[in-house]
């Protein structure tokens, strides 16, 4: 059932919509008529194109999507901690580390940083 557009010069968002819409309520234009179900239908037929009515669409597309590549499987490893045992260790280091007790994140400086893989590898 078609509807009849009835514009408002004063909800149009651009000059030329208020120009149509002057002109639709002077009746220098005549008011679009707008068929919401005709429109839905005919929409409905082009939301599936002739390729894909057929199994070539499915084939095409598989062939469109397919790895150029191939892709190898990554190898699987398991890491595990080792216990330094002794927690004195780190005592110094946490106590740099932790100074700030109100912010999360803390300077890490290049002698920090060094401090800690010695202290690691004096344990190793």
């Amino acid at each position: 059932m078609p509807d009849e557009v009835k514009p408002n010069v004063n909800e149009a968002p651009t000059h030329d919509a208020q120009l149509a819409a002057d002109n639709i309520a002077s009746g220098e234009e005549k008011a679009p008529n707008v068929d919401f179900d005709a429109d839905y239908a005919t929409a409905q037929q082009f939301s599936v194109s002739e390729v894909d009515r057929t199994g070539k669409g499915t084939a095409a597309a598989e062939a469109a999507t397919a790895p150029k590549h191939q892709v190898s499987t990554p190898a699987e490893t398991k890491t595990q901690a080792q216990s330094t045992g002794n927690p004195d260790d780190y005592v110094e280091l946490a106590k740099e580390v932790g100074n700030s007790k109100t912010e999360g994140v803390t300077d890490v400086s290049d002698d920090l940083v060094k401090q800690a893989l010695e202290k690691g590898e004096r344990k190793n």
